[in-house]
């Protein structure tokens, strides 16, 4: 009888969780699998969203300043160029770069005034011109986006100024505030904003150079100070538009007139940059009341703007959100750019109204390699390049040029390459008195050093054969740089078989020859030539960089010492011109070769004036021709004084001229019209996404390993199985 007996309650409630633990493994690893079937299952996002017009991609430092009186960062302007809309903007397509209008209904009206306020012929000696008037005009029409600082009641007035207590405890964000409104762009904001550079509290990077520019903008630095100084403690915000800058004026609704010392043809790149968008000054108005910067709402944090997207979600600690700004008045996509463009898809989209995405979602990524590994999921867009990743990405034919390597054909990833504006030089001191100065001992033992340091040995070493060799300070893409033979430095290269080539050591030798040094030998000491590298390079990764220098050195029998010091060190020699010779790099603020020849232009001197020539290079007719140059406008006569000052720098060799870095960068197949624009920052309105195409890619590069998720679930199982039956079999014993 006592083998029918029953099991215990106990042992009942333990079998019934046994199985129980069973089918809850089948149901969190079966179901799953059955219900992701239209998704990757590793995918960041939101289901569904991978499928729309949404771009994604990747930051990793977070913006500081989205004001754009302040903000002066790659990083930021990545983000408020999108919103902000300047009167002027950089073509999409046309290289060399060229302005074209944004906001404005047209370029620029420039007029040229002399002491006496008597108008000038345009091409007027700028010698003879005491000012200039740039006056634009307004696309009337324009609306700002959506935004609780415009948001106005039934009567008339502001729902948020003055702002009710009730509601400055409900709201934490921006997107907080229930109501918003808008108005149409006039002149005025424009006006309001170039105050608003020289309102000190805003502490704008340029306004000591708008002050050197702008008629009137330090004397209203002044008043406004001083204006600020009589608000009551509660006050937060000081009107600018009761205090005149007699450089600014408001013409009518649609037009304004800025004023600029002499002539500055330079001004017009200005006009391009986001210092220069409008503001309206309700905004400032809106944030600056009590209790909403200790929130954060702000305007560097939260912009406003006329452009086709505005930031709705803003947490620089996870992810930034711009989203289409439903105000957009649309602009077309350019018709205009090379035939080869057409047939590339460039200008399938010409005349099309922009923008096509709908969103663009960038997610904080500090560290390359997990970037790098969702770029090639299908997660993230596009991507750059980084070392680490280089020869998984791009390989190199026998002819030296680029090309993806086959497993990123096989995903139809897409390479882009172009040469920045910038050029990396080495430079030799001309104070110094063995490699300066204006004698042909200096110059030929300049010239030597010149042909033997191989920087295209450098290029492939160093940047992975990312640069091309410079033969003048000016990169590709701005007005004066010459392309193919007649491009070349003579003094360091030759013409041969359609490309150049450097001259061989044996021609270097013989220049230091005749320069009293042969055989690389100093015939005060008869010891080798002793020179000094001056540089900030002293990390542990720097040695193979500075050994190379050596043995460049070490092909004319010349002795280079290295002379590594920190930054502060460095910056400290260069001003009181200790160095020999150095290197330094220098980025374009504006397209136009005056930016890159002001770097040898005798009055800006790094000893003397305190100015970015570092090699302190004075050669009157090089200097003549510069003031000649810069102030006028591009064109044959242009480019003829451009040719001469460059072949002056190219025989008095105060550059070695080093390289211009080429960016490369990565995008998927469903990325369109990707065209890389080193200057423009406004350009995610002209991009493409296919999101079907997108979804599909990642499932396919995103399939899970079944086998080793059914594994785990049998080993689970398994482990149970013994478990259960013993247990079992206790409770049998026990029962007998």
């Amino acid at each position: 009888m006592a083998r029918k007996l029953t099991q215990t309650p106990w042992a009942f409630k333990t079998s019934v969780i046994a199985r129980s633990a069973l089918w809850a493994i089948l149901v969190f690893t079966v179901l799953p699998l059955l219900g992701c079937a239209d998704t990757a299952w590793n995918n960041p996002y939101r289901a569904g969203e991978a499928v729309g017009p949404v771009f994604f991609g990747a930051f990793s430092d977070r913006p500081k300043h989205l004001d754009p009186a302040r903000s002066y960062s790659a990083d930021e302007w990545a983000f408020i160029s999108q919103v902000y809309e300047p009167p002027l903007q950089y073509h999409f397509l046309i290289r060399p770069y060229a302005l074209t209008t944004l906001t404005a209904e047209s370029m620029p009206e420039i007029r040229y005034f002399d002491a006496d306020g008597n108008r000038l012929a345009d091409d007027v000696p700028a010698s003879e011109v005491a000012y200039t008037d740039y006056i634009l005009r307004i696309r009337p029409g324009i609306l700002y986006q959506p935004h609780p600082a415009l948001a106005r009641n039934e009567e008339g007035g502001f729902v948020y100024w003055p702002l009710a207590d009730e509601v400055l405890h409900r709201v934490n964000t921006l997107n907080g505030f229930e109501k918003t409104g808008t108005r149409e762009l006039v002149a005025a904001d424009y006006v309001y904003q170039i105050k608003r550079l020289a309102y000190k509290p805003n502490h704008s990077p340029v306004a000591g150079l708008m002050s050197e520019h702008i008629r009137g903008f330090g004397e209203f630095s002044k008043q406004a100070a001083a204006a600020q100084e009589q608000l009551d403690d509660d006050e937060l915000w000081l009107d600018l538009r009761d205090i005149p800058m007699s450089g600014l004026e408001e013409i009518d609704r649609y037009s304004y007139r800025i004023r600029i010392e002499n002539k500055y043809p330079q001004f017009k790149y200005w006009l391009a940059m986001n210092f220069f968008a409008p503001m309206p000054w309700e905004a400032e108005r809106f944030h600056k009341q009590p209790g909403l910067e200790e929130k954060n709402i702000n305007l560097h944090w939260y912009p406003i703007g006329t452009g086709p997207y505005m930031l709705t979600e803003n947490n620089p600690n996870l992810r930034m959100v711009l989203t289409r700004n439903p105000n957009f008045r649309g602009e077309p996509y350019p018709s205009e750019g090379a035939e080869t463009y057409r047939q590339t898809g460039l200008l399938d989209d010409a005349g099309k109204p922009m923008p096509f995405i709908e969103r663009a979602v960038y997610s904080l990524e500090k560290e390359a390699i997990p970037r790098w590994n969702k770029f090639l999921q299908g997660y993230y867009d596009n991507s750059g390049i980084t070392s680490d990743s280089f020869d998984q990405a791009v390989q190199f034919d026998s002819g030296g040029e680029a090309s993806l390597t086959e497993s990123m054909r096989e995903r139809g990833i897409r390479l882009i390459t172009a040469v920045e504006t910038s050029v990396f030089y080495t430079g030799f001191n001309m104070f110094d008195p063995v490699v300066g100065g204006d004698s042909e001992r200096a110059r030929l033992l300049r010239q030597a050093i010149a042909i033997a340091v191989d920087f295209e040995e450098f290029i492939s070493i160093f940047r992975n054969g990312r640069g091309e060799v410079a033969h003048s300070p000016l990169p590709p893409g701005i007005f004066g740089f010459q392309e193919g033979e007649a491009g070349i430095n003579p003094v360091t290269h030759t013409w041969e078989n359609g490309s150049p080539k450097r001259r061989d050591i044996s021609e270097a030798r013989e220049l230091l020859r005749k320069a009293g040094y042969g055989d690389g030998r100093d015939p005060e000491t008869g010891g080798p030539l002793v020179l000094y590298y001056d540089t900030m390079a002293t990390g542990p990764g720097s040695k193979a960089l500075l050994q190379w220098y050596r043995k460049q050195f070490e092909k004319l029998g010349i002795e280079l010492v290295i002379r590594a010091t920190d930054y502060n060190r460095f910056q400290d020699k260069m001003l009181k011109g200790t160095a020999q010779i150095y290197t330094w790099g220098w980025n374009a603020d504006y397209p136009d070769p005056e930016n890159f020849m002001f770097l040898l232009y005798g009055p800006n001197g790094k000893v003397d004036h305190k100015g970015q020539n570092g090699s302190n290079f004075v050669n009157a007719e090089f200097d003549a021709l510069f003031v000649e140059m810069k102030d006028m406008s591009d064109g044959p006569e242009r480019q003829r004084i451009i040719d001469r000052m460059i072949q002056i720098l190219q025989v008095e060799s105060p550059w070695m001229f080093g390289f211009f870095p080429k960016a490369y960068s990565l995008h998927h197949a469903w990325y369109g019209n990707a065209k890389p624009h080193l200057m423009a920052n406004n350009t995610l309105k002209y991009k493409r996404i296919d999101g079907a195409a997108r979804v599909a890619a990642q499932q396919a590069w995103n399939k899970p390993v079944l086998w080793s998720l059914v594994l785990v679930v049998l080993l689970l199982v398994a482990s149970l199985i013994p478990a259960i039956r013993g247990f079992r079999a206790r409770e049998r014993s026990r029962a007998l």
